[in-house]
């Protein structure tokens, strides 16, 4: 398996998904639909969803059932960013290469194309329903609507960026930030793992290690982005570098050292590796995903 040639052709294959789902740019509301297509369209790894798809096929599901959830992923794990450029939170101007969408369209419809993003996944979500054959595959689309929900709100996403702003420039202990990364990042692929896993037919033993594993993951891809603010140029990366430091912000760097952090990341990534690796399920483009996670430059 030549795995860059196989990564571009599934990064294809996930935009057009995305494509598909997008709002259409029309009406009194075309500007708000600009906004979103905008953000969503900039660029990306598409990791969240491409995580939902691998994982599903691992356990032999259909990718047509996928679809949906990967499209609303990818819309939520976009409206985060949105928000976090926003001159209250972050206020950095580059997202991905380009100007942030709030740079665009204007503070106020950032906030509000955030917000219509979170919502539309949803709607979106909801289309699964439409999907499903019969009455197995509905019982999956629920449980996994009910993962999706409980990873990006309060318990989860949501929830991680709320201690995240309150903390903005204090001092943080390695417990208030693992809390952080856990909610903010790692939430994010534990849904989409999760939600795969169960579209594909997990039993819930399965689930549970998966979810183990994402965890895992999520945790090793935000200190590798701890260490890329500090070690990469802003051409690799698409938006600016230290703005960590810029922030005031204490991370796994600053508490630990790129070398230690750097081990904790590789540690993380094959600990993950293994849990999965335990499931005796096949995909190995999966596999070889989650350790080139450690090595990247963006």
């Amino acid at each position: 398996m030549n795995f860059q040639d196989e990564l571009k052709k599934r990064t294809e294959e996930i935009e057009a998904v995305l494509k598909s789902y997008l709002p259409r740019e029309e009406g009194f509301a075309k500007t708000m639909a600009q906004a979103m297509n905008y953000s969503v369209l900039a660029g990306g790894k598409r990791l969240r969803p491409m995580l939902i798809l691998e994982t599903c096929r691992m356990f032999g599901g259909e990718d047509k059932l996928a679809y949906p959830f990967m499209a609303a992923m990818e819309m939520i794990h976009t409206h985060s960013l949105v928000h976090d450029d926003l001159p209250a939170l972050d206020n950095d101007d580059y997202r991905r290469g380009r100007l942030t969408t709030h740079k665009v369209y204007g503070e106020a419809m950032g906030v509000l194309s955030g917000v219509a993003l979170l919502n539309y996944a949803y709607e979106v979500m909801l289309t699964a329903f439409d999907l499903a054959e019969d009455e197995k595959a509905r019982a999956r689309v629920i449980k996994a609507l009910k993962v999706m929900s409980h990873k990006t709100g309060l318990y989860g996403m949501l929830g991680g960026q709320s201690v995240d702003v309150e903390n903005d420039g204090k001092p943080m202990s390695r417990e208030m930030i693992n809390y952080i990364y856990e909610n903010k990042t790692s939430a994010l692929i534990e849904g989409s793992m999760m939600a795969g896993a169960i579209l594909g037919g997990a039993s819930a033993e399965e689930v549970a290690v998966v979810e183990k594993a994402a965890s895992g993951i999520g945790l090793a891809f935000q200190i590798q982005d701890d260490i890329l603010d500090v070690t990469s140029t802003a051409e690799e990366l698409g938006k600016p570098i230290h703005s960590d430091e810029k922030n005031h912000k204490t991370t796994y760097v600053t508490l630990m050292g790129i070398e230690k952090a750097s081990q904790q990341v590789a540690e993380l990534s094959e600990e993950a590796v293994k849990l999965l690796e335990g499931l005796n399920k096949k995909n190995e483009f999966l596999f070889t995903l989650v350790k080139e996670l450690v090595g990247r430059r963006k």
